[in-house]
Formats: structure tokens, sequence, C-alpha cells
């Protein structure tokens, strides 16, 4: 079994990281040679430390799964309507600044913020073959953080190439996201330019993972000229769609060549729930696994994150994402003689793409460490958001924007279609939701093109737009900052 990117050595870099928003708690760890300020003296160090900016990926597992339960994909699910409340307040709207999960994302990505921040900030220590490789993916690594938080609470503190130590946070506001955006595509069109098309190490950002999401970050702003000419390098590049559906969610699917940019997990190394963002396993793939089910293929989990019947009706006869998206339980048992239990809010389905399969170490805790990677950018998830992007511009394109369209759907087993004008962006919608459904993207996509209200039960126009930052990152401030409206 391949060692993977995160799990290499690290623990030297993270040892210098205990005041630059650290989340583990095994990395306060004495360090009797070296502190901070007197690190990254060779490439063997800023390396190491590098990957400690990596090593916060994994702990967007949350991110990914909120992203399905906000929306209108998912039911929270679970054991009863009490078992992890903050998941349950969230898919009710009924979300407030003191929800613990929306701490965690807040916390974490700062965390990741810190440690990119920290390479960033020791950047002209010294000279060496391949630094700039190396800012880069430090880069393109903050800019990653900075998106997901700005997606989800909008204004934000803004560091630079520093850290935010304890004691700052009197003085630092929340900037703008308009100038977070600015920092954002500023360090990933540094990135695109200094990294390489293609890494010898599974894991690592490549100039393609930068430009993809550069277009996003355009695409979030409505900036869609900018955003379909930031794809097409990754359209043209090395990627293609694999022809083989079935395989892309499974082990073997894993850094295919329709990865863009894939986030690492492994069975080797587990956690507990005193410290779910320590495993180096995704703990999302435990939380959506069927309640005790004992049977073929599958492994047990908590139950939450259930596909609604109404996303699984939406998929055509004819589809093939639909059995790699959605387990039907019952008919899978009534196959299989797979037996399980029926958790809250129990709909029959599961999310095939991220429940825990047989024959994994699973280390510590199996529920918290599975290896399934977060399959972060695909191809085709590039090429719904390019179709679009094309559409929308101020200089429509919609024959390449069907074209795009059209070589998902292909992929799919499905017909090509000739739709155009509002037809045909009704259309990508759709095809952006059946493929990536379960992939944390949904609720950001219908709040951007401004249809949550209309299809989210509880959403409110002009307050669900965004999340409440955490009250006690307020009240850390003096209360210097506004929370968000409604909140």
């Amino acid at each position: 079994m391949r060692t993977k990117l995160y799990t290499i050595n690290w623990i030297l870099a993270l040892s210098m990281l205990a005041v630059s928003g650290c989340s583990d708690d095994f990395v306060y760890v004495d360090s009797p040679d070296e502190n901070s300020e007197t690190y990254f003296n060779t490439p063997e160090e800023y390396d190491l430390a590098l990957v400690g900016a990596y090593d916060l990926l994994q702990s967007t597992y949350l991110n990914v799964m909120l992203g399905e339960i906000a929306s209108d994909n998912t039911l929270a699910g679970g054991e009863s309507a009490t078992d992890v409340p903050g998941i349950q307040e969230i898919d009710d709207m009924r979300h407030t600044p003191v929800n613990q999960q929306l701490r965690d994302i807040w916390s974490w990505m700062f965390a990741g913020v810190n440690r990119a921040n920290y390479v960033l900030e020791f950047q002209d220590k010294i000279d060496f073959e391949g630094k700039n490789e190396i800012i880069a993916q430090a880069r393109f690594l903050r800019a990653y953080y900075y998106f997901e938080l700005v997606k989800w609470f909008g204004d934000v503190p803004l560091a630079v190439d520093k850290r935010i130590n304890f004691g700052e946070q009197f003085d630092i506001p929340r900037t703008p996201k308009e100038e977070v955006y600015t920092l954002i595509e500023d360090d990933l069109i540094f990135a695109a330019s200094n990294l390489p098309v293609t890494q010898e190490q599974e894991g690592r950002i490549t100039s393609g993972a930068a430009q993809a999401l550069l277009g996003k970050a355009y695409l979030y702003q409505e900036k869609f000229a900018e955003a379909g000419t930031a794809f097409e390098p990754v359209i043209n590049g090395p990627y293609s769609l694999v022809e083989d559906y079935e395989s892309i969610f499974e082990p073997e699917g894993e850094n295919n060549s329709e990865s863009v940019f894939e986030v690492q997990y492994t069975d080797q190394e587990g956690a507990g729930f005193g410290c779910l963002q320590c495993s180096e396993g995704n703990v999302a793939v435990g939380f959506n696994g069927i309640r005790n089910y004992a049977g073929p293929v599958f492994e047990s989990g908590f139950s939450f994150n259930l596909p609604v019947q109404e996303v699984v009706d939406e998929f055509g006869a004819d589809d093939i994402r639909k059995d790699v998206a959605i387990l039907d339980i019952e008919a899978w048992a009534a196959e299989t003689g797979a037996t399980y239990v029926e958790g809250y809010e129990h709909t029959g389905y599961y999310n095939r793409k991220y429940i825990a399969r047989q024959g994994d170490l699973n280390t510590g805790d199996a529920n918290l460490t599975n290896p399934n990677n977060y399959r972060a950018i695909r191809l085709a998830d590039v090429l719904l958001m390019a179709a679009e992007a094309n559409y929308k511009k101020a200089s429509p394109n919609e024959e390449l924007a069907r074209e795009y369209l059209n070589m998902v759907r292909e992929r799919a087993g499905l017909e090509e279609v000739a739709f155009s004008g509002n037809e045909l962006l009704e259309q990508i919608y759709e095809d952006r939701r059946l493929e990536l459904v379960g992939e944390g993207h949904r609720f950001f996509d219908l709040v951007r093109t401004g249809r949550a209200a209309e299809e989210i039960d509880g959403f409110q126009t002009g307050k669900h737009e965004l999340f409440p930052i955490p009250a006690i990152e307020i009240e850390l401030t003096g209360n210097i900052w506004e929370q968000n409206p409604g909140y």
C-alpha cells in the first residue's frame, strides 16, 4: 500500500507550528533544537513545512459533507434528531453562531491559511533550486483555504505572508471578500505559472489544479469571460474523462486521468472523536456509511448525509451515473442478503461515492480512518463550469457551452442535446447536479446562481447565502467584528 503525501515524515515540520494555527493535538511536541524563527535553513525544511500546510486539506471532509446536507440533495440523517446537533441545524437551516461544525470549518481553514503563510513568511530566507515551486504550492494552498472561507463566511480576516498569532486578533478586521478574492486570484496566477503540468508524487499540486481553481474563483465572482479563459488550459491539458465511470470513486480510481486535484487520505493513522481533524483518513466516509451493516462490499457507518428521493428521481433511466452516486440499500439488501438498521430520516439511499468499502486497514477507529480520496476537482466539473461560463459571458459562446456539456453527457451514456438559450443553461445546471451529487458542490452552486431559496426548504434570502461567524471568534476580537446579516 502506497504512502500518501500528507503522512510522509511531517511531524518535524509541524513541531514548528504550535503558535501558527495548529489544530492537531499531537503536533505540540518539544523541539529542543529549532523554533519557528530559526527554521527554514534547508530545502527539506521548507518542504516539511509545506506538507504541514497540505495536511489541513484532510479536514475539508466536513466542508464536503455539509455542502451536501445544506442543499436539497440530502438529509442530515444519523441516529436521531439530536445526533450531532450542529449537522441537524444546518440541514434544517436553523444554524446559529454557536454551531460547533461551523466553528470547526472556520478554525481548520484558518489553520491551513496559517500553515501556508508560515512557509511564505520565510520565503526569502534562503535560495535554492526548486524554491519557486514550493512557494507556488504554498500559495495555491492559501488560496484554497481562503476560497473555502469566503464561500462559507464572506468577509474574513486577511493575512498575507505572515501568520496570525494569538493577541493580534484585536487589530485584524474582517476584510471585504472582494479583496480576499484578489489575493486568491494573485496566488493562483502565480501558482499556475510556476508549477509543472504533472507531478511525480500523487497529491502534489499542478498548474492545471491552479488554473481550475482560478476559473472557479472567477465563476463565483461572475467574471465569466475570465473563468472561460482560465478553464481552457485544463480542458486542453493532460486530463481526460475516465471511460469506465463505475471506477472513478473506487480505490483503483484514485488519482486517475480525470483528477485535476485530489485530497489524499490514508487508513494507516487514525484518531478519535476528540480530534477528528487528527485522522489521516476521510472521516466523512464513516459518517456517510450504512448503520449496523452486515453484508458484502461495504462497511458500517453512522448513516448521515442521506440522498433524498427527489434527486434520485432526477436521473434518467439510461444515466449510468445513478448507480455510481446512489446506493439503493433496500434493493441491495434484497439482492445480496445484506442487513442494516434504519437510522434517523432514513430515505433508503446512501452516498455511494463516499461510503466505506471492505478491505481497508482503518487503523484506530474504523469509522474515522477510511482511505477514500476526495476528488476535489474533476475534469467533468471543469467542463460543466466552463460550459456555464461560456454561456453566461458578455459575448456568449453557446456552441462551446454545448460541446462541453455534451462531453459530460456522452460519458454518462446520454444523448447529446442541441438546446440553446435558457433551455441550455437549465440543462447545464441539471447535469451539474447529477454529475457531482455527493461531492459537496450543490449548496454553493445554488447560492451563487440565485436558486437556493426556491430549492432549499427553510432558506431565507439575505441570510442563508452565508453562514454565521462563530460567536467565540467575534468575542476573541473584543467584539470588533460584525456578525453576518440575519444571525
